[in-house]
């Protein structure tokens, strides 16, 4: 019984690992399609561009994160029984996160071109904040195909949704600061680029936290989802005045960030920190 049992999670494993790599072959090809414009060797190899880097390595991550919610079975009659619904969900995830960086690019943050900054500009602190977009997606559609793992409408509805508080987020980070970010952002400043992109995943992991709850209706979704988004939102000003005042003592963060000659990134660094340390706390108390 033991060897059988041994043998059992070898061949799961073994068809995880499989499932996995077709997924990440799909999402890679799709990832190309979508930009076809762009020779990735040429951008990652030849040019040493660390702004496509990120971008490139975000999306892997943000994918495995959400093919990560697909495995839930505990042997491997049920992975063989729903191995179609895993590449149709992998499908569905691979298109969601593509969909959402064109979406950051018209919606969130219009008033530039993130392919021109990432790959004519370099510019490392857009490429980070892409790479925190797909990372952020990924979390979302974690969350929602842990609680939904049938429920195609639900994944879209609440995928939706999610981007209405990512757009959301964009706007309370220029509330919050006494500059534009948007502007800095576009001026390459990676200080900025880095604690934005903390403040998206910091939101991310609070919109997953409020779909993994149980509900019993879309009532009780929605008032899980509202409450993550809103959460997040508030915790914003919070932690920023926390990484001001607390994790950056004797120094003024705005200053650090946009008031000299050179950006402080480890500034940068220290707000996204208290974002993202900020919702890991705040998820760990709802635990």
């Amino acid at each position: 019984m033991d060897f059988l049992n041994t043998l059992d999670g070898v061949l799961t494993s073994l068809i995880y690992l499989v499932a996995s790599l077709v997924l990440f072959l799909i999402g890679r090809f799709v990832f190309k399609l979508v930009n076809k414009n762009i020779q990735m060797n040429h951008e990652l190899v030849e040019k040493d561009n660390l702004a496509f880097a990120f971008t490139n390595v975000g999306y892997f991550v943000g994918l495995l994160i959400a093919i990560w919610s697909l495995y839930v079975g505990e042997d491997l009659g049920h992975i063989l029984d729903n191995l179609l619904d895993i590449f149709i969900l992998g499908l569905l995830s691979i298109l969601l996160l593509n969909v959402s960086a064109f979406l950051t690019d018209k919606v969130v943050l219009p008033q530039f071109s993130m392919r021109k900054e990432i790959v004519d500009d370099q510019n490392v602190g857009a490429g980070l904040i892409e790479a925190a977009v797909y990372i952020a997606n990924g979390l979302v559609i974690h969350g929602v195909l842990i609680e939904n793992p049938d429920g195609y409408l639900e994944i879209l509805l609440l995928w939706v949704v999610a981007q209405v508080a990512f757009l959301l987020v964009s706007k309370v980070y220029n509330l919050i600061t006494p500059f534009n970010a948007h502007d800095e952002i576009e001026k390459d400043n990676v200080a900025v680029g880095v604690a934005y992109a903390g403040a998206i995943l910091a939101v991310a992991n609070l919109i997953r936290m409020g779909v993994e709850q149980e509900a019993e209706n879309w009532i009780q979704v929605a008032e899980n989802l509202g409450l993550g988004t809103g959460i997040g939102l508030l915790m914003l000003p919070l932690a920023r005045l926390l990484a001001d005042k607390v994790l950056l003592p004797g120094r003024n963060l705005t200053d650090e960030l946009v008031n000299q000659e050179k950006p402080n990134v480890g500034a940068g660094v220290i707000e996204a920190f208290g974002y993202v340390g900020g919702s890991i706390l705040i998820c760990l108390s709802f635990a």
